[in-house]
């Protein structure tokens, strides 16, 4: 049975555009807030019994076309001998910040690196109806360099950008070794059966794009190339790099997913040949309740060509977001298809 998602990515004619949630398995479904009472985030996310029944529960309230891994961007670090927690970002406990940190770091093989991952992944393939799709996802090294290296979470993360100045190289040999993992784990992800990786630069625009082409671009084009070679099909996501999209819409991905801040219809007209498109609803929209999220979802539909077009938002869903406005966005979206 052909998937709405994938043939939508591939560019084939389908009866209405796709429609996932970034965060769709999370804090604004009741049941999964009654299932984390008692529970911290890492001891759901790293049980694959727990971690598949939440990746399942948005879509057995809502109809959308695909589901996404409960996890962490994060999951593959401690394959690499970082210790961290949730507090309630990733806080590491040792950021990586010298020569001797980077060349400590682990060479871990593939089945070392996030099994709860893979093991909740084969679950939820078994357990997913035909026509579903399944995603994975992966964080680009830049971004997970960020937490690394300032050791938590920051808004404009000055110790990774100190790095890139002072010792470039060692920040080079830093995105080496998490791209190794990355690319390692994304094939793992698709062998364990889903139709698609996602990865996240949520960092991508704290530097200037003189810097991204020569500190970032070239690591980055290498892990979507090495998921390339192994048939990966790449949704590659940025956030609030307006300055950068025309250099990301050249990278090597199936379709580039952007955040609220991006007029998508402009850069619908300017994506090469074949691209697919995802996004861009502002999360906030669905806060505002139902009437205010219909009329953002159908202003998406009325100005962004339908083709090869995969409605989401533009970052995460919101934790206090009500479950009514998820409703009026799926609603809107499946009409077009009437």
């Amino acid at each position: 049975m052909s998937k709405i998602f994938v043939d939508a990515i591939e560019g084939k004619k389908t009866p209405r555009r796709p429609l996932w949630i970034m965060r769709q398995a999370g804090r604004y479904l009741p049941e999964y807030r009654e299932l984390r009472k008692g529970r911290t985030f890492e001891q759901m996310s790293r049980d694959p019994d727990i971690a598949t029944e939440v990746t399942l529960m948005p879509l057995r309230r809502f109809d959308l076309d695909a589901a996404i891994v409960f996890a962490d961007l994060m999951s593959p670090i401690p394959a690499l001998g970082v210790d961290f927690k949730f507090d309630p970002g990733p806080v590491v406990g040792s950021p990586i910040r010298t020569r001797a940190d980077v060349d400590a770091l682990r060479n871990p093989s593939a089945e070392e690196i996030a099994p709860e991952v893979v093991k909740t992944l084969k679950q939820v393939r078994s357990a997913l109806d035909d026509d579903k799709a399944l995603l994975g996802f992966v964080g680009a090294p830049w971004s997970l360099a960020a937490y690394l290296v300032q050791g938590h979470g920051k808004s404009d993360f000055p110790m990774l950008r100190v790095m890139m100045n002072q010792d470039p190289q060692l920040l080079s040999d830093l995105m080496t070794k998490l791209v190794d993992v990355a690319i390692m784990y994304a094939r793992s992800q698709w062998d364990a059966g889903v139709d698609a990786i996602q990865v996240f630069d949520t960092w991508a625009g704290l530097i200037s794009k003189d810097q991204w082409l020569v500190h970032v671009r070239p690591h980055l084009l290498r892990l979507l190339e090495g998921m390339g070679e192994h048939g990966i099909r790449r949704i590659m996501f940025v956030q609030n790099a307006p300055h950068l999209i025309n250099d990301f819409a050249l990278l090597p991905s199936e379709a580039l997913a952007v955040d609220w801040r991006q007029d998508l219809s402009a850069l619908v007209e300017s994506l090469p040949d074949g691209k697919a498109f995802q996004g861009n609803i502002d999360p906030a929209c669905l806060l505002a309740g139902p009437e205010v999220a219909r009329a953002a979802a159908q202003d998406l539909l009325k100005n962004v060509p339908a083709a090869r077009h995969v409605v989401n938002l533009g970052h995460g869903i919101m934790p206090t977001t009500p479950l009514e406005s998820v409703s009026a966005l799926i609603e809107v979206v499946h009409q077009e298809g009437l």
